[in-house]
C-alpha cells in the first residue's frame, strides 16, 4: 500500500528521517503518547487531505517529537535509554548537554549535524521556556519548555509516514499545525537562519491553509483559529505578525474561510 501511494506521487520523509522516526516508533513512542511534528510530520497531510505538497516545502536536517508533561508522567511507562534507539541508526548519535542545565538533554545530533530534539508545551510562566522538563516516559531524556506547543499537539491525529511498509505516528491536526506555524513564524530569530526558517513556517501555514479550504476542512480551521484568537494579546499579536508575511494563496484561503472582511482588517493591523 504504501509503495503505490509513494507512486501515485504522496510524498514520504527522506530515508533517515525515516530511519529514525521507525525506530522510534518501534521503541514505543507513539504508543506512549508522543507526537511527531516540524516538517516530517508535514511530509504526512499530503496523504492525510489527499492532495499535492511539494516536496522543497518538507526539507529538513532535524526530526522533532512532542510530548506533553502531564501525559509523560501518567503513562506510567518508557521509552529505552533514546541514545541506544538512535545509535542503532547511526552510531555517531551523542547527547547534547541542555544550555541552560548541563545534566538535561533535550537534543541529539550525529557527526552530519542531523539533530533529533523534544520538545513540550510551557502553559506556565515564560521564565521557564527555553527551559528543559525531565520527562518520566522519554528513556531518561528532557524535553525544552516552549511557548504555544500545547495547542499544536491538542488532540492529535494518528495516520502512517509513509515510509518502507508505513510507519503509525501521531501528528498534530493539520489546522493547527498550520496555525501554529503563522504563530512561530513571527518569533523566528533576524538572522539569516532565523529568516530561512520563518519563510518555511509561513510556506507551510499557506499550503495548509489551502488545501484545508480545498478539501472541505474550513469548520475545524475557522474552529481552531478562534481558540488560537481568543488564548491573549501574544497570540493576537503573532498571528497578525505572521499574517503580514503569509503568502497569496494562503491569505486567499484565509478569506474564503474567515470571511474577507475579517482578514482584510487584520492585514491593516
Amino acid at each position: 500500500m504504501v509503495s503505490t501511494l509513494r507512486r501515485a506521487g504522496l510524498p514520504g520523509p527522506d530515508p533517515f528521517a525515516g530511519d529514525v522516526t521507525k525506530a522510534l516508533a518501534e521503541a514505543g513512542l507513539f504508543r506512549l503518547r508522543a507526537i511527531l511534528i516540524g516538517s516530517v510530520a508535514f511530509s504526512t497531510y499530503a496523504g492525510m487531505l489527499g492532495v499535492r505538497l511539494p516536496s522543497t516545502a518538507m526539507q529538513t536536517g532535524d526530526a522533532d517529537f512532542a510530548q506533553d508533561f502531564a501525559i509523560s508522567a501518567e503513562v506510567q511507562d518508557s521509552l529505552p535509554p533514546i541514545l541506544e534507539i538512535l545509535q542503532s541508526v547511526d552510531p555517531q548519535f551523542r547527547a547534547v548537554p541542555h544550555q541552560t542545565d548541563k545534566v538535561s538533554v533535550t537534543a541529539f545530533v550525529n557527526a552530519k549535524d542531523y539533530r533529533v530534539e523534544f520538545l513540550t508545551g510551557n502553559r506556565g510562566s515564560d521564565e521557564y521556556t527555553g527551559k528543559p522538563s525531565p520527562m518520566p516516559a522519554l528513556g531518561g531524556a528532557s524535553a525544552e519548555n516552549l511557548r504555544f506547543l500545547d495547542y499544536l499537539i491538542y488532540e492529535p491525529i494518528r495516520t502512517v509516514l509513509l515510509f518502507r511498509e508505513g510507519v503509525n505516528v501521531l501528528v498534530p491536526a493539520p489546522e493547527r499545525y498550520a496555525i501554529h506555524k503563522l504563530i512561530v513564524s513571527s518569533r523566528r530569530l533576524a538572522d539569516t537562519l532565523g529568516r530561512l526558517k520563518a519563510d518555511k513556517d509561513l510556506t507551510q501555514a499557506a499550503l495548509l491553509f489551502e488545501a484545508l479550504v480545498q478539501t472541505r476542512h474550513g469548520d475545524e480551521l475557522t474552529d481552531a483559529w478562534e481558540e488560537a484568537w481568543n488564548r491573549g494579546d501574544a497570540w493576537k499579536e503573532g498571528i497578525v505578525s505572521g499574517l503580514s508575511r503569509l503568502p497569496k494563496n494562503g491569505v486567499d484561503a484565509l478569506k474564503t474561510t474567515l470571511g474577507s472582511d475579517i482578514v482584510e482588517s487584520l492585514l491593516k493591523k
